[in-house]
């Protein structure tokens, strides 16, 4: 008896295109980076660099990895980057180089510095300038994902004030020139006829623009006006 059966589903596609899309470190990392923010690790170790990689991946974080500072610079997206462990010695920029310079640029994901000897004075250089932690390697694999999970705990945290003051501002745009003027009055515990009186407005007016200025900041109470100015 002879049989045929339907090709299966993409069986079709050529095989130097299918080579193509798995070597694709681009694609990879953005496919990495749907995940959520990712756990970058830069060290100019091999063998050191894919245990970490295995170690973290099996934790569920998407991780990507780096030979080299320069490396990590050139190709990877700061804002998705959730925490860098990031080895203190390499050849070329050492990671406290890197370090100051993401600071630098105001845009430092928070790190975990690995070191192969127990180098105090950069240790404490390191946690002044933000490090969230200081292993010496081997690191303890524990240790290592409680680093990683504070990490990322402060990354999200960092995250959510930045993308509040956004809102914030994007409130403030939309206030006219008076309704700054009353809302900065409203704010100093200035009262209606007080503010009529500074301004030189009838105080109907005042009471116009002070509602306006709760609807466009969205607060109900002097008290939420005061605490997000």
């Amino acid at each position: 008896f002879r049989f045929e059966l339907p090709a299966e589903a993409g069986a079709t596609q050529e095989p130097s295109k299918a080579a193509e899309q798995v070597s694709d470190p681009v694609k990879a990392e953005a496919e990495k980076l749907s995940a959520g923010p990712a756990v970058c690790v830069i060290d100019d170790d091999a063998a050191v660099r894919e245990s970490l990689v295995r170690l973290l991946a099996a934790h569920g974080w998407p991780v990507m990895s780096y030979a080299a500072a320069e490396e990590f610079l050139e190709r990877q997206p700061l804002a998705a980057v959730g925490c860098v462990v990031l080895d203190c010695q390499m050849s070329g920029m050492s990671g406290l180089e890197l370090q100051q310079r993401l600071a630098g640029n105001g845009a430092a994901p928070p790190v975990v510095f690995l070191t192969g000897r127990g180098d105090l004075a950069a240790g404490v250089h390191a946690m002044k300038l933000g490090a969230v932690d200081f292993l010496v390697k081997p690191p303890d694999a524990s240790l290592l994902y409680e680093a990683v999970s504070r990490a990322l705990a402060r990354h999200a945290g960092e995250s959510a004030r930045m993308r509040g003051r956004e809102a914030l501002l994007e409130r403030l745009g939309r206030l006219s020139a008076r309704e700054r003027e009353v809302m900065v009055h409203v704010v100093r515990g200035r009262l209606n006829k007080q503010i009529a009186a500074d301004l030189d407005i009838a105080l109907q007016t005042v009471k116009q623009h002070r509602g306006r200025v709760m609807e466009k900041m969205q607060v109900r109470s002097v008290a939420e006006l005061v605490q997000a100015c």
